[in-house]
């Protein structure tokens, strides 16, 4: 286990993987999770992780895949004309800060706003990243998304947040 993983460096990861998100440099973004990795976003504030709930997004590899793949389809019919995203992060905090047991979780409070066809849409939250050291490189093993308002009406999102 590395022991040279510091706040700056959990902080920087959060960053940038916004900015992979932005860029939609996909498949450096889906190389930032575990093999094992998840992407969730629950159905409503305060969602416990349990089977038994509906959510918005739970996506492992093969779920990230396939819809990185839609994105990339030029016949994709939502996507036309392409659309684009953008993170505005507020400051990231370290909550836990584990290198022995190897657990590193951030929450980043943020504003995603998204264009697509002449509308914009934004959609405030906070953003949870779980991170491991896995191959020598910090990567996420879940990514959980709490939308403000995530048990309200939501236009349909094209990105990830």
């Amino acid at each position: 286990m590395p022991a040279d993983i510091t706040r700056t460096l959990l902080q920087d990861f959060v960053a940038e993987e916004a900015w992979l998100l932005d860029a939609q440099r996909w498949d450096e973004w889906a190389a930032l999770f575990t093999a094992d990795g998840r992407y969730w976003v629950p159905a409503c504030p305060g969602q416990p992780d349990t089977p038994d709930q509906v959510s918005l997004l739970d996506d492992d590899a093969l779920l990230r895949a396939v819809k990185l793949m839609r994105l990339r389809d030029h016949r994709a019919h939502s996507q036309q004309p392409p659309g684009r995203g953008h993170h505005l992060l507020q400051a990231c905090t370290v909550v836990t800060m584990d290198a022995p047991g190897n657990r590193f979780e951030l929450r980043t409070p943020f504003v995603y706003t998204e264009l697509r066809a002449g509308r914009t849409v934004s959609l405030p939250g906070v953003a949870w990243h779980h991170l491991v050291v896995d191959a020598g490189a910090l990567k996420m093993r879940l990514k959980r998304v709490d939308l403000l308002h995530a048990d309200q009406p939501l236009p349909a999102v094209e990105f990830y947040l």
